[in-house]
């Protein structure tokens, strides 16, 4: 496991929510709103460095946030960190997997090498690091876990047969878990976010997509963020599955 920095070393049993793939958009926004919300985030991702804006953000927003380094592909490495959550920060009652793999390649050019370093990333590291904080969950009876997934989780475009292979297998993992753990008190949900999403890639290399933003034409991250917060605030009496997510218009 990676070193880790974080905005306050006291630990303690207050509730924490884990994003796994805490970038600069949707795990970002998800884990500035969960610390709005009052738990202390844990935002992770394969160099624990690249977080310091977004750990410096929520601090600066009054919240509590931690930083540190998992690659969630790796077993030991995902035992470690959700041990060293729960042990000395607090028990993950909020749990978002928002890891990216969307890479382009036509079937005819995909090398087993990166198809499978995809499904590693979209897949395996959901699985496992699901599976970890799974177990704590269910001897508490609460908590939630929430996967992001993508227009490919539902149909495979042409040049996306490794991503949409990956995050089918992802929606199918979501599925499984949540039939298994919702009676046991747990809240499993997937989000199709199917759309362009407000991010420096968008706005640097496709511009014609981005010029779409003063419309509301591409997914602004606070709002799915804000959609996020709402399926963890869901009474057991109405719990979503799956929310899809898209702008108004955006073709579908």
């Amino acid at each position: 496991m990676n070193a880790s920095t974080t905005s306050d070393e006291r630990g303690g049993s207050d509730p924490a929510a884990w994003i796994v793939g805490a970038g600069d958009g949707t795990g970002g926004a998800v884990a500035r709103r969960f610390a709005r919300g009052g738990f202390v985030t844990c935002v992770s991702r394969r160099n624990a460095d690249k977080l310091a804006p977004l750990v410096d953000a929520i601090t600066a927003a009054g919240g509590r946030a931690h930083a540190v380094g998992c690659d969630a592909r790796k077993e030991d490495e995902v035992v470690a960190t959700v041990e060293r959550i729960e042990r000395e920060i607090g028990p993950i009652e909020v749990f978002v997997f928002n890891v990216g793999a969307n890479v382009p390649s036509s079937i005819l050019d995909e090398t087993s090498r990166k198809f499978t370093k995809i499904w590693e990333m979209a897949c395996l590291g959901g699985f496992l690091t699901a599976r970890e904080v799974a177990k704590r969950m269910v001897a508490r009876g609460r908590g939630t876990m929430l996967f992001t997934g993508a227009t490919a989780s539902l149909r495979g475009a042409a040049n996306f047969a490794a991503f949409a292979s990956a995050k089918h297998a992802l929606r199918a993992l979501a599925q499984s878990m949540a039939r298994e753990l919702g009676p046991r008190g747990i809240h499993v949900a997937h989000v199709v976010v199917d759309g362009a999403i407000d991010t420096a890639f968008i706005r640097d290399n496709l511009p014609a997509i981005y010029a779409k933003k003063d419309e509301g034409g591409i997914l602004d991250p606070d709002h799915i963020a804000e959609n996020y917060w709402h399926l963890h605030s869901q009474p057991r009496d109405a719990w979503t599955f799956e929310l899809d997510l898209r702008p108004w218009i955006e073709k579908w």
